[in-house]
């Protein structure tokens, strides 16, 4: 790659990396303050948890939302009893425990450092020259392909994919024969799923070009894959985390609302630090006014 290029790279990665980070934190803020008692139910619990994990990039936490829908529409008298908050807390703490034993495994072993280290030595003695500081010095293709891959990636792709399928055929089938005054229950329920469906989605075309790219690399050598087109996959993969924020203000109403309370929080405050008291003085009487009614209401379904 030449220079250029790699001064792209680096501004497209800095320029992917603080919309990640802006926006998963947003997407925290919003679930945590923004939505009344989100975290009681198991499905904002592990969208935050996806919002964390987006800057880990965990699959786990995708296949813990697909089998929290299927539960809900496929045992919904006893969905309540069994996805406590305590069983959903538990459910996040083993998907992290579990996503740091598979993220640590190469360094229990499984890498190429040790072959790294004996060449360097070998030719230490006749040359100064540094052993190359890159991925794919360090971790072995094999461990991308056999274990990342297939193991850790196309598995549980492959259990959410048969999870989401049983998850609309279900719905489609009780959409047909349900009266009128449950279908907008279940059509709320069903634009739900087609939003998680579509972050599903999209990981999976973020991410499975790259280790395609990776696939390549292993049985047909270095030059199957050019520079450029394996630092293409890579943005695409990074990207993948900053586009999960987008698509659950597109997609999901109570984030929605929950992004312009937070929006209009912070051009109160702005406009609180330039000393505008009447914007002040009219939105904390609006608060109060909403707090009041929230304390009245009833809760919702996500």
């Amino acid at each position: 790659m030449t220079d250029w290029s790699w001064v792209a790279y680096t501004v497209l990665e800095v320029l992917i990396a603080i919309s990640c980070f802006l926006g998963n934190a947003l997407v925290v803020c919003a679930v945590c303050i923004g939505i009344r008692d989100s975290l009681r139910e198991p499905t904002f619990c592990f969208l935050v948890s996806l919002a964390v994990a987006d800057f880990l990039a965990s699959v786990l936490s995708l296949l813990a939302i697909s089998v929290d829908r299927y539960l809900r529409l496929h045992i919904p008298l006893r969905y309540k009893a069994l996805a406590t908050q305590r069983r959903t807390w538990m459910a996040v703490s083993v998907c992290w425990t579990l996503s740091c034993i598979l993220g640590f495994t190469p360094l229990f072993g499984w890498r190429n450092y040790s072959s790294l280290t004996s060449d360097f030595t070998n030719t230490s003695s006749s040359s100064s020259i540094s052993p190359p500081c890159t991925f794919l010095s360090v971790i072995s293709l094999p461990f991308m392909v056999y274990f990342n891959f297939l193991g850790c990636v196309m598995a549980p792709l492959l259990v959410m994919t048969l999870l989401y399928t049983q998850i609309f055929r279900s719905l489609q089938g009780r959409l047909k024969e349900s009266c009128p005054q449950a279908q907008a229950s279940l059509l709320r329920e069903k634009r739900l799923a087609c939003s998680l469906a579509l972050v599903l989605i999209l990981f999976a075309g973020c991410w499975i070009p790259l280790h395609l790219m990776n696939c390549l690399l292993l049985f047909q050598g270095p030059r199957a894959v050019t520079r450029g087109t394996l630092y293409t996959g890579i943005l695409l993969s990074h990207a993948n985390s900053a586009v999960n924020p987008v698509v659950y203000a597109c997609r999901i109403p109570k984030i929605q609302q929950a992004y312009s309370q937070i929006w209009r929080r912070f051009i109160v405050r702005l406009n609180c630090c330039h000393g505008d008291k009447q914007v002040c003085q009219s939105i904390k009487g609006s608060r109060a006014n909403h707090i009041e009614t929230c304390g009245s209401g009833g809760k919702s379904t996500p």
